[in-house]
Order: C-alpha cells, then sequence, then structure tokens
C-alpha cells in the first residue's frame, strides 16, 4: 500500500487519472432552479448509470471511504449542503497512483464527478444542513434483481486502513 500524498483541489477533482470532474449549472428563475446532472451525449456509454439514488447525510457525517472493483459511480453534488469529497489512487499502475485529493462540492460548487473501479473514495457533510448526493452508478447494486454480492470494499470501520478521513469523523456505518 502507498504512502498518500495529498493534493487540496477547490475544483478539480479530476486531479486523478479517469476521474472526470464537471462543474455543473444552476439556472434559476422566480420559480426556483434546475440543474441538469446527466446527459446521456456527455458520458461514455461504459459509464451511463443504470440505476439512480439520492442520499441524504446529516452534517459531519461521512460516508465511506470504499471502492468497487467493477462498478464506476457518478455522482452529482448540487445541494443543499456542501461535501467534501475525498478520493484515492489505490490502482497500481495508475499514472497517479498514491495521489490523495480533498475537493468541495455541492451548493457552492454544484458539480458531477465519475469515480472509476479502484479510487478509493469518501465524501463528508461539510454544512449545518442536512445535504443531499445523487449516486448513478453504471452497475446495478447486488446485481439483477439483487442476487449477487455487492461490488464495494469497504475501509471506514477498518482501524488500520491507510483511507482516513478525520478523526472524529462520524461513520455511521460504524457506529
Amino acid at each position: 500500500m502507498p504512502s498518500f500524498s495529498v493534493r487540496s483541489t477547490s475544483a478539480d477533482a479530476a486531479a486523478i487519472a479517469d476521474v472526470t470532474y464537471k462543474a455543473l449549472n444552476r439556472h434559476a428563475d422566480s420559480r426556483g432552479w434546475l440543474v441538469e446532472i446527466y446527459r446521456e451525449d456527455e458520458l461514455s456509454s461504459a459509464l451511463h448509470p443504470v440505476m439512480a439514488y439520492v442520499s441524504q447525510t446529516q452534517p459531519g457525517v461521512a460516508r465511506g471511504p470504499h471502492e468497487h472493483v467493477d462498478q464506476t459511480d457518478y455522482f452529482a453534488f448540487i445541494g443543499p449542503g456542501d461535501f467534501e469529497l475525498l478520493l484515492w489512487d489505490a490502482r497500481e499502475g495508475s499514472p497517479t497512483y498514491g495521489l490523495h485529493t480533498r475537493t468541495v462540492c455541492g451548493q457552492s460548487n454544484p458539480c458531477a464527478v465519475t469515480i472509476p473501479p479502484g479510487v478509493v473514495h469518501a465524501y463528508r457533510n461539510i454544512s449545518p444542513i442536512p445535504g443531499w448526493v445523487f449516486n448513478g452508478p453504471n452497475r446495478l447494486y447486488a446485481g439483477q434483481g439483487k442476487q449477487e454480492k455487492v461490488d464495494e470494499i469497504r475501509h471506514e470501520c477498518d482501524e488500520n486502513s491507510p483511507f482516513r478521513i478525520d478523526s472524529g469523523v462520524s461513520h455511521r456505518a460504524c457506529a
């Protein structure tokens, strides 16, 4: 396992090879706003979502770190709330192997991020309010009919994991 070097970024989660980052535009009028989070013509067909979900994360709570063997996640952070997105390139042979990035995404920086297999990822709600995250992964959770093993390697509960957020961060899955 490498020693991870940290590169803090404010708008470039794509510092890690094969991770894509796209700024999202909020179109607002007197009725409210609209953010286009996915277009088939702007994403490789291998990455097209096969399912979608929205999760809500409480203030100060982190999800992950974890990684996938085959799945690419397609996250859209649009608000409410802001998240610190943490990525670690754990793919031996990758030109950015060992790189760790931190990017603020969400209400203040709406963006979509694709995270390929082998890139360990986590996000933490850094807002004082519950925050929402959209995910449109390119694999079904637990496969067709939820009959397969879940494609997830969870690092958040491993005390010896090199993939650490900060001490004192709540990981609801570990509580």
